[in-house]
């Protein structure tokens, strides 16, 4: 098939990738304009522009993709088929009936559970035990079209953002290229989603990410693991910035010699950190101060030269 891609981050490079593999002629990308990063402040293009750039694909990247020049520019470009997968733009009505098997989307969740900008985030900060991936024919809504396919998968206590965003791009992927020769068969009908059972997953706010050891072991542990690549959980401690990288539940046994604490309390062994949350402690396994490096969490309470009574938030 003849394919217009439209995708930015890593998910999407997956994606592109396995069409590209699966023998699909891509015959042009549109991704993020370049972004500068670092202290260079050199720009950058998008893991999908590095992509099709290397690949000798022709990329894209407008600031404003329905702007009439390239709305004009998507209707000259061969394509059976538009693929969007993570994006970050809004298609319009023009665009979106411009191929003829319309536009499909990639969308990392079981659809209609959360439309929206962060669905993987969202499902494990929740604690879901289980996400998923959903193919849809994109109408002029958010998430809302009717739906190809969909596969699950399970979420594990040791999944975070990071590892789900990779097994949920290759399942993408896979379920993508096994169902495109259906679709243009006329062979798989797209069905409506249940809007009863319809969530939302909006974009992730910065201070989200902020820790409140009020809330249980596990409120607190699937939410470090839920934005542990953006905003990346967080706390306080001596008035700085303590950002928290990976944690764990602890066992009653653990720490029985920790005595009455309450939440935010730290409880350092000498060889283990932990934190009191509303119901039970969680190890700190690795943390970041302001203005360093991530480390293991013992080696920050050694250096800190904790007396007791030191406290998070």
């Amino acid at each position: 098939m003849k394919i217009v891609f439209m995708g930015t981050p890593e998910f999407a490079g997956t994606v592109l990738k396995a069409l590209m593999d699966a023998g699909h002629e891509i015959t042009a990308v549109f991704t993020q304009p370049d972004k500068a990063k670092g202290r260079s402040g050199k720009a950058t293009p998008s893991y999908v522009g590095a992509l099709a750039e290397e690949a000798g694909i022709p990329t894209y990247k407008p600031v404003k993709l329905r702007e009439e020049e390239n709305v004009a520019l998507l209707k000259t470009l061969p394509a059976d088929v538009f693929i969007v997968a993570a994006y970050g733009q809004f298609l319009t009505e023009e665009i979106l009936n411009i191929p003829r098997l319309g536009c499909i989307n990639v969308h990392g969740s079981l659809l209609p559970k959360y439309r929206g900008a962060s669905p993987i985030q969202r499902a494990i900060m929740n604690g879901d035990k289980e996400t998923g991936v959903t193919l849809i024919k994109m109408d002029k809504g958010m998430d809302s079209g009717d739906m190809y396919a969909s596969e699950s998968l399970p979420i594990t206590d040791e999944d975070d953002e990071d590892s789900m965003y990779k097994k949920l791009a290759a399942l993408g992927a896979k379920l993508l290229t096994d169902m495109l020769p259906k679709i243009e068969a006329g062979t798989l009908k797209p069905v409506k989603q249940a809007e009863s059972l319809v969530t939302f997953a909006p974009m992730l706010k910065k201070e989200e990410g902020l820790i409140n050891f009020n809330r249980t072991v596990r409120e607190i542990h699937c939410l470090v693991r839920g934005v542990s690549v953006w905003p990346g959980a967080y706390t306080f401690f001596q008035g700085k910035t303590l950002k928290i990288g990976k944690v764990r539940p602890a066992s009653k046994d653990e720490t029985s010699g920790a005595g009455k604490l309450l939440p935010g309390a730290l409880y350092f062994t000498g060889k283990k950190l932990y934190v009191k949350a509303a119901d039970g402690f969680l190890e700190i396994e690795t943390l970041q101060p302001e203005s360093k490096k991530m480390m293991a969490a013992s080696d920050f309470a050694r250096g800190a030269r904790f007396q007791g009574g030191e406290k998070l938030g």
